[in-house]
């Protein structure tokens, strides 16, 4: 058994893949802040595969935490010389490992606030990335605007304050950058968003318009927000897979990456002072996101919500088996032909029928053990997200609904917090308390759960949908997921 270092890189198993390139010779490019499985294995990744071609070697990551959970991290890439393995899971059994070392160093943000400023003041650094979550953009479910009463926002907005939030130290970088004559970075959102830039610069401006409306306005002309377009699925780490990699491959890895083979980036090609060659290591670099997040964020993650809750309400506890069950599997592809399909825009170089196809033989990978604990979590941050939108447009072109309107109810059933086996739910939500308050009144309001127009806007008030919900609703609580969805797939399939 090794322990991960770049001293020990080549005494591993020959079948892992190491780094080929002179670490010592990285520099720092880009900060990212949010370094968890996913960024390790995406962004990061790609540019290990940059650096294994001699290229981009000035763009090595250093990673930001801001938030208490991510002293494991700090300490986790710390121990191992920012090393870790990532573990790519076959559909036919096999796992591949490769040792990334993209990520050159890695600040804890509060043991230090200056060293973390400073890093992003530094000239070298040309980009700020962000994985924070859905919920990591402070924008109000109602109005769309920056939550200026929250409470961590209010206390960074306070003169002299130091930073603890990513408005904070974003914005205050860009101010000491601006003071001292260095030219700005590019703020890259790569976070499951719709117009994921587009949203980073509304939310980042206004936060900066509140504390100096100058600065504000530099922000606006000077500051580049690319959209971009992320896709790996990505579970969280377990004890077995570090067991798996110990086992496996002889690493003693104390915070490893499990993956799936499929991967995808498209980012839209607006930098303010370059940035690494990313279509070299396969990301499609393009001028238009637009229609590729549209196909992924009502394809792809509007699907995984519509397979989570009645998933676990019938029993399942990972996705694969989800989806290796030929009802649910039909129902997805029922979902994504008749309702999600219809609201996208054509995708340049994507045949959507084979794009569908694949999202099911993705999820149905047994090998990557994905939860769907994991895709029922935090809710509140992607059903309005992915799907109120699908729904919407769909009622307002008279389209199909009677699907997404089963997934809404199905999450309402699983917010009762106890599944059909009479076992207790976990919900895990910012909004946990509130989404199951509304979910209980339901035995008296079969309505409850869709009255909270912060999360679905004015649905309650569509006849057309609120009949659907309803069925959908009393049939799951009445004689449950599965009964509910072989109506649902025999209303299409007939």
């Amino acid at each position: 058994m090794t322990s991960l270092s770049d001293e020990t890189l080549h005494d591993l198993d020959p079948t892992v893949a190491v780094p080929r390139y002179d670490r010592s010779q990285l520099s720092v490019g880009i900060v990212h802040l949010g370094v968890g499985g996913f960024h390790r294995a995406h962004q990061a990744m790609y540019l290990d595969r940059l650096m294994g071609e001699g290229k981009a070697l000035d763009w090595a990551i250093c990673g930001l935490g801001l938030l208490p959970g991510d002293v494991r991290m700090r300490d986790a890439l710390h121990a191992q010389d920012g090393l870790y393995t990532l573990a790519v899971k076959h559909p036919d059994g096999r796992t591949e490992a490769r040792v990334i070392g993209s990520i050159a160093d890695y600040v804890f943000a509060p043991d230090d606030p200056e060293a973390a400023l400073a890093r992003m003041v530094d000239p070298a650094v040309r980009i700020v990335s962000l994985t924070v979550t859905e919920g990591g953009y402070n924008v109000h479910p109602v109005t769309g605007e920056f939550d200026l009463e929250n409470p961590a926002v209010r206390a960074d907005l306070a003169p002299g304050a130091t930073p603890t939030t990513s408005f904070g130290y974003v914005v205050e970088a860009l101010h000491r950058r601006r003071e001292a004559g260095t030219a700005p970075f590019t703020v890259m959102s790569c976070d499951n968003i719709q117009g994921n830039g587009e949203v980073a610069h509304r939310m980042f401006s206004a936060f900066a318009r509140a504390k100096d409306p100058e600065l504000a306005d530099w922000i606006e002309r000077e500051v580049p927000f690319p959209n971009s377009m992320v896709d790996r699925i990505t579970p969280v780490t377990t004890d077995a897979d570090r067991a798996m990699v110990n086992e496996s491959f002889g690493i003693d890895d104390a915070w490893p990456v499990v993956t799936e083979p499929f991967t995808q980036w498209v980012l839209e090609d607006s930098f303010a002072s370059g940035r690494p060659p990313y279509e070299d290591a396969g990301v499609q670099v393009v001028d238009d996101v637009m229609p590729y997040e549209l196909m992924k964020l009502r394809l792809l993650n509007a699907s995984h919500q519509a397979l989570a809750y009645v998933g676990y309400l019938s029993g399942y506890r990972l996705v694969h088996e989800v989806c290796q069950d030929e009802l649910f599997a039909r129902f997805l592809r029922g979902y994504m032909d008749r309702e999600g399909t219809p609201t996208l825009r054509p995708v340049p170089g994507v045949d959507l029928e084979e794009y569908k196809s694949t999202l099911i033989e993705r999820f149905s990978n047994a090998a990557v053990r994905d939860t769907v604990a994991r895709l029922c979590a935090e809710s509140s941050d992607r059903i309005p997200t992915w799907l109120v939108p699908v729904i919407r447009e769909n009622l307002a072109t008279d389209g199909e609904i009677a699907l997404s309107a089963a997934v809404v109810a199905s999450w309402a059933r699983y917010a009762e917090g106890v599944d059909e086996q009479g076992e207790p739910i976990e919900i895990v939500d910012r909004i946990a308390e509130r989404v199951h308050a509304a979910a209980v009144k339901q035995a008296d309001d079969d309505l409850a759960f869709i009255r909270d127009r912060d999360l679905f806007a004015d649905l309650v008030d569509d006849e057309r949908f609120v009949a659907a919900y309803r069925w959908a609703l009393e049939s799951l609580r009445s004689r449950g997921a599965r009964a509910t969805v072989t109506d649902l797939v025999d209303s299409f399939s007939s």
